[in-house]
């Protein structure tokens, strides 16, 4: 994952794609390298380590070349090592990726058994030998390509170079994001604005499923079905680039569209894709566990929660979830043998620090799961847990929120495991559902049109309801917040079975209800709160699955069908929706997105 240059240009290309891969050193990375295509041939240098490393190597063995493409690895599908460093090279192919190729194995085991012989551990050596193989077939690079494409199941931004093209390089994007830029006789690929920042300001957005060739002075960009797609050109400040928000009106919605990549980076850390086992650094015993103490504020809080039910569910491990600023102040009942988990996107909120300190102080082993890995919590902490989603300008959490999720999910498979409540087929099992996640999140995200429907009733409401069980509960709380943090509608988030004890009253004709129901366990109580809420004339907005749509009791005013998941990522799959609504409510209402009045991105003071 992380970085991708490619440049068609016409000036020596190695230096520029250091320099590029220089400005993406923020995404985090364990080995970087480039390829070009030299004379017609194909040659490539990588280092694993920093990008000095590489420079050194490139000292050593000059690139005399033009075109060329650039990456920084993030290990996901094997060691850091310079075995797995990109570009990988098959045949007359090198290739670079960001993502997860969700079905490499099965390809991989396709390609040996036709003699294919593979150098790495890496999932992206399945996608040259695809392409390859393609062209053995006598097929047109473009075409090899497109048909490689449709092989693959995941997510993905690509960066491609073929033997004997000497002014050609290939893209396409499946999730991660991808940008083409424009120059005077020259043009560029890139994983961001930032990447081609240097080189131009003149940038091409990629949109989910389209692949692209350039050449010296053009590019021709295709959408998934193969047809010539228009993609407008848009002038960026480079300087700015980090910041940008590219095709979109706003931070937010770009963060929500940042999801399936963020989440990938997130679950990446804390799983090994090859051996489809978890990873938790940090050396804890959660067998030794007795219990865990998270504690958190806001959004961070309502990840928490849904910990909460992961891990009492995998792992048998009783997990309590608290408010920061009341549990600092309530002087709590403590014990050294437990862990306390903070949770800040900052690592910065004082109430939840300052909860932290408090259970140092009673001699519990202390971790945090943050965004900002320098940050106070991170320094204090035991152990450290980043999520690496990278920066959230927003205000209101999204990308953070589902990283964070992704950590714990990922704890609870591991805590799971060391405990003994589940074997190593079921942790592989469920690492491979995890591993799924991204692509169905992207796939989520594709409701927004629907969604955008959805937020025309709601943002008349004066009052919305969000119902859900088991998990669905907490992610009906974040829904209800996210729509109160932006828009400025009153919403309140309830466990469905709580309607009958009060809620009940409030629904009338005038109050939509957003029903998170899943095809579960929990589906048919969730279904008949549903009938209850629709006999009093309830305006139910029922955000389901596939299979949850064949069931749903007829008369709900909108269905939302998500991707069908497994239960371990439906929080995953499913917030998407929650934040688009309350996001395309707040455009209607003409609501400061980014900056809602009254609130700060980091609560810093009491």
């Amino acid at each position: 994952m992380c970085g991708i240059i490619g440049i068609v240009g016409t000036r020596p290309v190695a230096e520029r794609l250091v320099e590029s891969l220089k400005r993406l050193e923020y995404r985090g990375y364990d080995s970087a390298g480039v390829a070009a295509v030299v004379d017609g041939q194909l040659q490539r240098r990588r280092a694993p380590g920093k990008l000095r490393e590489l420079e050194a190597v490139l000292a050593a063995e000059p690139l005399n070349a033009v075109t060329g493409i650039g990456h920084t690895r993030w290990a996901t599908h094997g060691a850091p090592t310079l075995r797995n460093a990109h570009p990988h090279v098959a045949g007359q192919v090198a290739v670079v990726h960001n993502g997860i190729i969700e079905n490499f194995a099965e390809l991989k085991a396709e390609l040996i058994g036709h003699g294919r012989v593979f150098e790495s551990d890496t999932d992206t050596e399945v996608v040259a030998h695809l392409i390859d193989a393609e062209l053995n077939t006598g097929l047109a690079p473009l075409e090899a390509f497109k048909a490689a494409l449709d092989r693959l199941r995941g997510a993905y931004a690509l960066c491609v170079l073929i033997h004997g093209e000497q002014d050609v390089i290939l893209g396409a994007r499946q999730g991660p994001p991808l940008v083409v830029g424009y120059g005077d006789g020259e043009m560029f690929i890139g994983s961001d604005g930032l990447a081609v920042g240097p080189f131009t300001n003149r940038i091409a957005y990629l949109e989910d499923g389209d692949y692209v060739v350039i050449d010296h002075a053009s590019a021709r960009i295709f959408d998934q079905a193969g047809n010539l797609a228009d993609r407008p050109i848009k002038l960026v400040a480079s300087s700015a680039a980090i910041m940008e928000k590219g095709n979109y009106r706003h931070f937010m919605e770009k963060e929500i569209h940042d999801q399936p990549e963020g989440c990938q980076r997130t679950i990446a850390a804390y799983v090994d894709a090859l051996s489809a086992t978890t990873a938790m650094p940090g050396g804890l015993d959660f067998a030794a566990l007795e219990r865990i103490q998270i504690v958190a504020c806001g959004t961070s809080y309502i990840a928490g929660l849904l910990g909460k039910y992961l891990i009492e569910q995998l792992a048998d491990l009783p997990v309590d979830v608290e408010v920061a600023s009341e549990f600092r102040y309530r002087q709590p009942a403590l014990r050294a043998g437990a862990l306390a988990i903070a949770m800040s996107q900052s690592g910065e909120t004082a109430d939840t620090l300052a909860a932290l300190r408090y259970c140092q102080a009673k001699g519990m082993r202390t971790a945090v799961v943050v965004n900002a890995a320098e940050s106070t919590m991170a320094r204090e902490a035991d152990v450290v847990w980043p999520i690496h989603c990278g920066p959230e300008i927003g205000v209101a959490s999204t990308k953070a929120f589902t990283a964070q999720v992704s950590v714990l999910t990922a704890l609870a498979v591991a805590a799971a495991r060391a405990r003994g409540r589940i074997d190593a087929t079921e942790e592989q099992r469920l690492v491979r559902v995890l591993l799924e996640a991204p692509r169905l999140i992207a796939e989520s995200i594709n409701l927004e049109e629907a969604v955008r429907g959805v937020a025309q009733e709601v943002s008349k409401a004066r009052d919305v309801l969000y119902l859900g069980r088991g998990p669905m509960y907490p992610l009906a709380l974040e829904g209800a917040l996210k729509l109160k943090e932006i828009s400025y509608i009153h919403a309140e988030g309830y466990a469905a079975g709580e309607l009958k004890h009060g809620p009940i009253a409030l629904v009338d004709d005038q109050t939509p209800i957003v029903i998170l129901a899943p095809y579960d366990s929990y589906f048919d109580k969730s279904a008949s709160n549903m009938s209850e809420v629709m006999a009093r004339g309830g305006q139910v907005v029922f955000i389901t699955d596939p299979e949850g749509e064949k069931h749903a009791p007829a008369g709900a005013r909108v269905v939302v069908t998500a991707p069908r998941c497994d239960p371990l990522i439906a929080p995953l799959v499913m917030a998407a929706p929650i934040q688009l609504l309350a996001y395309h409510v707040a455009v209607l209402r003409g609501a400061d997105v980014d900056q809602p009045r009254n609130l700060a991105k980091s609560v810093t003071v009491e």
